[in-house]
């Protein structure tokens, strides 16, 4: 497995740090810690690495550093929101993002159907988003927004009120591109 993931990389194809990891845990987990030198209870006293994690390490690091324009995530796409009872399509609206309700759980709530929730929603620093609005329509009220894509299947919601001392955090996953869509 190991040797598949390396080769991915090098062939420029993005491997997410929890693919990596979670291969590391399993060779671990299959055959036992490989760790060499002394270790005094679970402690390591020599500090050296079993080769899966050694692997998985320099996997990381390259993905991060390397490669990181290939395995950026992009807040664009179909995303369930945190309740579940919802989908939102993040899109480029000129130089910023903008989303629309594409999916609702409830048919009885039709009404939702293609309402825009957010907003001027613009590039800030470390991959994040900032500067727009998400609109709450259970408190029928809009907030300042800020999105960070966590990898590729998870969206970082930060609705505040001038400042973020006052927010809240959500938490949405992404949905399936052939997400049967509501209809205006």
């Amino acid at each position: 497995m190991g040797q598949a993931v390396t080769r991915q990389v090098a062939m420029g194809q993005a491997v997410t740090a929890e693919a990596v990891m979670a291969e590391a845990v399993m060779a671990e987990a299959v055959t036992g810690p490989r760790m060499t030198g002394c270790h005094v209870g679970e402690r390591r006293v020599a500090g050296q690495w079993s080769p899966a994690l050694a692997r998985a390490a320099a996997v990381v690091a390259l993905a991060a550093f390397g490669a990181g324009a290939a395995v950026a995530a992009e807040p664009t796409g179909i995303w369930y929101d945190h309740t579940g009872r919802g989908a939102v399509e993040i899109t480029n609206c000129g130089s910023a993002l903008c989303g629309r309700v594409v999916w609702l759980r409830d048919a009885g709530n039709r009404s939702a159907c293609g309402l825009q929730i957010i907003g001027n929603v613009r590039p800030a620093k470390d991959g994040a988003w900032d500067g727009g609005w998400i609109y709450d329509p259970d408190k029928d009220a809009k907030y300042s927004v800020e999105i960070t894509p966590i990898g590729t299947r998870t969206l970082k919601v930060v609705g505040y009120m001038g400042s973020k001392l006052l927010s809240e955090t959500m938490m949405w996953r992404r949905a399936p591109a052939d997400l049967k869509r509501c209809h205006v």
